[in-house]
């Protein structure tokens, strides 16, 4: 998670920190439910916590969203990194992780705001943090293109938009049954085109 604290604070007392963790959890679990109009109030009574503790941590709504929102893409960023650097990342490597991003992002209104550009959801992801995103992304998208697992006219601005709607769809696509084939479908639009025989 990100620590929004400075360099000259002082490091939290153990009860604070176990605090301050259950609020972030709490917040978590909420925001992926209810996107960005959660309230403080209930975050606080879910936590066992007074809302003047989720105050002390995290003085306003931004703060608490943005640490929990940050604590998310830090973790996705990391994925994205770690199947890049394989010694021989697959296409499929890819598409496996685009689509379980897809489904964690239809599980989370919030992550998905954060995600869209112009929801105008008041939270957005800060340029450095967003750019690694991109970059690690990008670079398991280019290994994807060179194996032939995706298809070549398919760039990084394109699967960003595609991880937006096809969260979108998937969060609809939940009340149906049918997220998983909603997902399976923009997954298989990814692929290289097969020629006719």
């Amino acid at each position: 998670m990100v620590d929004k604290a400075g360099p000259l604070t002082r490091p939290l007392r153990a009860d604070a920190r176990r605090n301050r963790d259950q609020v972030l959890a709490v917040a978590r679990e909420m925001l992926s439910v209810d996107g960005l109009s959660v309230s403080f109030d209930e975050i606080a009574r879910r936590a066992g916590v007074g809302v003047g503790t989720v105050y002390r941590h995290f003085p306003t709504r931004n703060a608490l969203f943005e640490a929990v929102l940050l604590g998310r893409v830090e973790e996705f960023t990391e994925q994205a990194r770690t199947l890049a650097a394989a010694e021989n990342p697959s296409g499929e490597a890819f598409l496996g992780y685009f689509a379980h991003l897809v489904g964690e992002v239809a599980l989370n209104q919030a992550l998905c705001d954060a995600f869209d550009d112009d929801a105008g959801a008041g939270i957005a992801l800060p340029g450095q943090l967003r750019q690694e995103f991109i970059r690690s992304f990008d670079a398991l998208l280019e290994h994807a293109r060179t194996a032939g697992a995706v298809r070549t006219d398919v760039d990084i601005a394109d699967v960003l938009d595609l991880l937006i709607g096809a969260a979108a769809a998937g969060r609809r696509g939940r009340l149906r049954g049918t997220s998983d084939q909603l997902i399976a479908i923009v997954v298989d639009g990814l692929r290289p085109r097969q020629s006719a025989t």
